[in-house]
């Protein structure tokens, strides 16, 4: 069964930290270019951060300096580490896997409020 799913998600306060992790299952996961979105109330979902198969990485300027991104094949698994966090990135955080085809999770909520 082909599947991504997130977890991490949480209530952290402005300034704190995250880690969202995203299991992939089904697929050959090291031949699939990752990223991560988000999509905050009332607005689009909007690109976070990408890494490709070769370790190229690059990020939505927004989160540029705060968020990381890595993969770890052998688990396969995405992250998105998140430091630094400001209530502007009160989201749901979707992974998505790209190559021949799309693949979507069900995303993981995060907010960040005092």
């Amino acid at each position: 069964q082909v599947q991504l799913v997130e977890s991490g998600g949480g209530l952290v306060q402005p300034g704190g930290s995250l880690r969202l992790s995203c299991a992939a299952s089904g697929i050959i996961f090291s031949v699939y270019n990752m990223d991560w979105y988000r999509q905050a109330p009332g607005k689009q979902r909007e690109f976070v951060a990408r890494i490709l198969t070769d370790g190229t990485t690059n990020y939505a300027n927004s989160v540029k300096g705060r968020f990381t991104i890595a993969r770890d094949n052998a688990k396969n698994t995405l992250f998105l580490q998140m430091n630094s966090l400001k209530a502007e990135d009160t989201a749901v955080y979707y992974c998505r896997a790209a190559q021949n085809r799309i693949l979507w999770g069900q995303g993981t909520q995060v907010t960040v409020s005092s």
